[in-house]
């Protein structure tokens, strides 16, 4: 009974990479061992969890490195889209107010697409039909533009009046990724 045990404890262990019959290597069991007492299977079971966890652990950690590789990877592409950035003065517009139509000079309907990301430039800075993503608001197209927007200025489109109010007026660095 003692022995068959032992055998299927080294069979288990053989299998999870822990035990080698190769002579050379440290972790072969001795014949002399063979005759020492045997674990209790509680020994044997606390000893196979620890394992187990430390296996676990180690499997997470190279899957969070092959994470954070793909992140800086992606990172690096998306860096590289960028034609050029330009700092310019950010508000906000709503295509739901008073006297608005709710479509952009490049015909993109607002009403009908609240969720699509667009902003209003001036095209001597920013061309229309540009790529570009903002910080804070994302990636969107350059569709619109404004009567007030001159020079280093944008406006952002929210489907919100109140978002449009909230955003209020900041500096932003807009990435051009192509036009």
């Amino acid at each position: 009974m003692k022995k068959s045990w032992i055998l299927l404890f080294s069979i288990a262990f053989y299998t999870l990479g822990i035990l080698s019959f190769s002579p050379h290597s440290q972790s072969t069991i001795a014949a002399e061992e063979l005759d020492k007492p045997a674990e209790t299977a509680q020994e044997v079971n606390k000893k196979s969890s620890e394992i187990n966890k430390k296996s676990t652990t180690h499997k997470r950690f190279e899957q969070e490195e092959k994470k954070q590789s793909e992140s800086k990877a992606k990172e690096d592409k998306s860096k590289s889209e960028v034609k050029r950035t330009v700092t310019v003065e950010a508000t906000a517009y709503t295509a739901f107010c008073d006297g608005c139509s709710g479509k952009t000079s490049t015909g993109i309907d607002l009403r009908e697409n609240p969720d699509k990301k667009v902003i209003a430039v001036d095209p001597d800075v920013i061309p229309l039909g540009s790529k570009v993503r903002v910080p804070g608001y994302g990636v969107a197209i350059a569709g619109d533009i404004g009567a007030d927007i001159e020079g280093r200025r944008i406006d952002v489109f929210l489907p919100e009046k109140d978002e449009a109010f909230d955003f209020g007026r900041r500096d932003v660095q807009v990435e051009i990724l192509h036009s």
